[in-house]
């Protein structure tokens, strides 16, 4: 089994060392090359690889057609990949793929707490049922977003843009106020009558 200072040293800092250990130690592995396939139900025996070069292989040819795990964590391979292509020989390293592995369940952890509100021992159970399936409550957890991200707040739009930067140049002892209806000319706060310029007076 992979050492304790190991685990410390590379998992994700987003989770507590307890829960690192609990994870560790109920789906860890000691071989980093390890690569699992499964089809449904089944799994597919493939030859243990034992270089790196072997078990990216291996990932090249089962990714996008089964569900494939792989390393220390047995990490779910090709998770927001496009291409198979763009799979890294990370996946086989020990630190990497204990740090991914911890970063993407703690990500899993915090759904499963969020959803019975408190972090309680069946919560930790149900996160490890999620990792190992894929789902908790019927959706495909592990692109599912953080749930404690906040929404990013909408851009202005062009019309706020230009409001604020006049409210910034005008001076604000002689800024007129605010008509009470915007954009009607009739009710505006200070008016000068022009009417007379350019007019002849009879004599």
């Amino acid at each position: 089994m992979i050492d304790a200072a190991t685990i410390h040293r590379c998992a994700d800092p987003g989770l507590k060392p307890a829960i690192v250990e609990k994870f560790i130690q109920a789906v860890g592995v000691s071989d980093p090359l390890a690569v699992t396939v499964r089809s449904g139900n089944r799994v597919v025996l493939v030859p243990p690889p034992k270089t790196p070069d072997e078990a990216m292989e291996l990932l090249r040819r089962y990714v996008g057609h089964a569900m494939v795990r792989v390393g220390v964590t047995q990490y779910p391979a090709g998770l927001g990949l496009a291409d198979v292509s763009e799979l890294k020989p990370d996946l086989v390293d020990t630190c990497a793929n204990i740090k991914i592995g911890t970063a993407l369940f703690g990500k899993v952890y915090r759904i499963v707490v969020k959803w019975y509100g408190t972090p309680a021992d069946q919560a930790f159970g149900d996160a490890l049922d999620a990792w190992n399936t894929g789902y908790f409550e019927g959706k495909y957890v592990f692109d599912a977003p953080e749930p404690d991200r906040t929404p990013e707040r909408a851009p202005p739009n062009e019309d706020q843009v230009k409001r604020g930067d006049a409210d910034e140049k005008a001076p604000a002892a002689t800024a007129a106020p605010p008509p009470s209806e915007p954009g009607d000319p009739n009710k505006a706060g200070i008016r000068i009558d022009l009417s007379g310029i350019g007019v002849t007076k009879p004599k």
